[in-house]
């Protein structure tokens, strides 16, 4: 009884930690300090924080270099679009700095995602550290549901052959694009706990419809960070999600 306990602990721990590294926690804060003090209080329930450009104007490459230091894999979601050199030395000073993630929004077209990809992967590679994922941002979940059906396809293919890691899409996309690419990294923002508030998300959806759906990865910004209590907020997310 007592190994059978031990493997239901370990096999626990791994799924906790599985979790955990597919939960991305939204430091949407103007403040290094505050952001450092919620990354480092909800750290138990996310693996991932997202770093955007409120936070990042703020307090710029210091931001992702802390979060690393925390332990955490940085998603970078500056949604780069300019011309291919611009968006490829960018994301170049990126790579460096220790982004896990880094989205570009994909309308910017195939060459200028695969410049990024090159110039975030070359970043990486000069300051010893892992290959990161380039996102394509599809089209924003605050977008209303009468988008031209060939949007996304296009999209999609654009991020493909440009050999972008992941894509970012609704999670009412969610298998249309796994259809297009099985080996996509798939994020998904606009997640929202039932009887939480949508805001601004005009797709929004609940953590469990998205595992459901198959991502990867869920963006949860509000729904936690602005609750009562975000640690009880966090714990009951966790609590209710199986995968």
């Amino acid at each position: 009884m007592g190994l059978e306990a031990d493997e239901r602990s370990v096999a626990d721990d791994v799924a906790e930690h599985d979790l955990r590294r597919r939960l991305v926690l939204v430091l949407d804060v103007d403040d290094l300090v505050e952001a450092r003090r919620m990354a480092q209080t909800l750290r138990p329930w996310f693996g991932v924080v997202k770093v955007g450009l409120e936070l990042y104007s703020a307090a710029g490459p210091d931001a992702v270099e802390t979060m690393a230091e925390l332990g955490y894999d940085v998603f970078v979601d500056l949604k780069l679009h300019d011309i291919p050199t611009t968006v490829g030395k960018a994301a170049r000073v990126l790579g460096s700095l220790g982004a896990s993630y880094l989205t570009m929004h994909a309308f910017g077209g195939e060459r200028m995602l695969w410049a990024g990809v090159e110039g975030l992967a070359d970043g990486a590679e000069r300051a010893g550290l892992a290959v990161p994922c380039a996102l394509a941002v599809t089209v924003l979940t605050s977008d209303s549901d009468d988008i031209p059906a060939h949007i996304l396809p296009k999209r999609v293919n654009a991020a493909l052959a440009a050999g972008c890691g992941g894509i970012v899409c609704a999670v009412s996309d969610v298998r249309e694009a796994r259809a297009m690419g099985p080996d996509l990294t798939i994020v998904t923002p606009g997640i929202r706990p039932v009887g939480t508030p949508t805001h601004d998300q005009a797709r929004a959806a609940t953590p469990q419809e998205a595992f459901d759906a198959g991502a990867d990865l869920l963006v949860i910004g509000r729904a936690v960070t602005h609750a009562p209590d975000p640690v009880v907020a966090a714990a009951e997310l966790v609590d209710s999600l199986t995968f």
